[in-house]
């Protein structure tokens, strides 16, 4: 059953027919999550909203979603997440993600704050206090989301980023990248939540390190500042064959790359492996995966990974049961 129209929504929707509706092309996002909302038969493209070139204010933080009928002519920009001015993590806004939940829809976003937790180690990364956060809306996939708890779901201790849900048997797990710039070995984590999703409900497991990846390259050989191994945009596929496919980022010789790792286990215990053929290797990544109402699988990802020139890139997807593989560029 298709949800009520509200307000906000239906003018957002009253400009895709407009002269005023955006591309794919005029949007520079990074670390692009598309939910194919079944409620409303809409698709929402979350982004932070530091990424938009043409921002007039550059002291309002937070989030928005662009809105499409059709993957090709999207709204302009709502907001569905401003920062107070006393926010926690007000530095930084990364990887917006949202997950509809027992009805509701929650966005979990990375933030950074100006304090540090400790001295920066020996390749001298600065130690922010940054963690993944979880936000609920009682209004739809358009806010406004409000805080469910006072702090990061993350570890407070610890420089996490990149949250994201997955539920198995019943039981909501969150999923989150362990900075490389406070472990140099970057991790993949996992522990349960409350049912609520307002808490950990267990100790954090590791799944892997980027080290587990035999072609990864840490950051300080490929010209960049700082010496680290990458754990970046974990993003969890059930395939049609069971198996459980984890698609992730890090560097690789050409840069920015998508990778994708197995549980052999089918569940998010593992152990994971990585496994073969990467999925982009060309300076692009932080992907997710879903699917178009008319049924083609999609992945998209951002590309490429720096100069303000990101762009959200769609290719058609295809489902292999132990392995994915890209298909092409998808063309709505």
């Amino acid at each position: 059953m298709r949800l009520p129209i509200i307000p906000a929504l239906l003018l957002v929707i009253s400009t895709l027919a407009s002269a005023d509706s955006l591309k794919l092309t005029d949007l520079r996002v990074r670390d692009p999550f598309i939910v194919a909302d079944d409620d409303t038969g809409l698709y929402y493209l979350y982004a932070q909203k530091a990424n938009r070139l043409d921002r007039e204010d550059p002291n309002d933080q937070g989030v928005e979603a662009y809105v499409s009928k059709d993957l090709v002519n999207w709204s302009r920009p709502h907001s569905v997440l401003t920062l107070p001015d006393d926010f926690w993590g007000r530095q930084m806004v990364w990887a917006p993600e949202v997950h509809k939940y027992q009805g509701k829809y929650y966005l979990f976003v990375t933030f950074t704050s100006h304090e540090t937790l400790r001295e920066p180690p020996a390749s001298g990364a600065p130690q922010w206090k940054r963690g993944t956060q979880i936000l609920r809306s009682n209004n739809g996939p358009l806010g406004p989301f409000e805080p469910i708890s006072e702090d990061s779901q993350t570890p407070p201790n610890q420089m996490c980023l990149d949250g994201s849900l997955w539920v198995e048997d019943g039981i909501p797990y969150f999923i989150y990248c362990h900075e490389w710039a406070e472990t140099e070995d970057g991790t993949i984590d996992y522990a349960p939540l409350t049912d609520d999703l307002s808490a950990l409900a267990g100790e954090p497991k590791t799944m892997f390190t980027a080290k587990s990846l035999s072609w990864v390259k840490s950051m300080k050989e490929l010209g960049l500042k700082y010496h680290g191994y990458v754990t970046d945009g974990n993003f969890i596929y059930h395939t049609k064959t069971d198996e459980l496919i984890m698609i992730w980022s890090t560097f690789g010789p050409e840069g920015y790359a998508l990778i994708q790792a197995r549980s052999e286990s089918g569940k998010i215990a593992g152990p994971w492996i990585q496994i073969e053929p990467a999925l982009f290797t060309k300076d692009g990544g932080h992907g997710m995966i879903f699917k178009t109402f008319e049924g083609q699988l999609v992945i998209t990802l951002h590309q490429p990974n720096g100069g303000e020139q990101e762009r959200p890139r769609l290719f058609k997807l295809q489902d292999n049961g132990n392995h994915l593989t890209l298909a092409g560029p998808f063309t709505p």
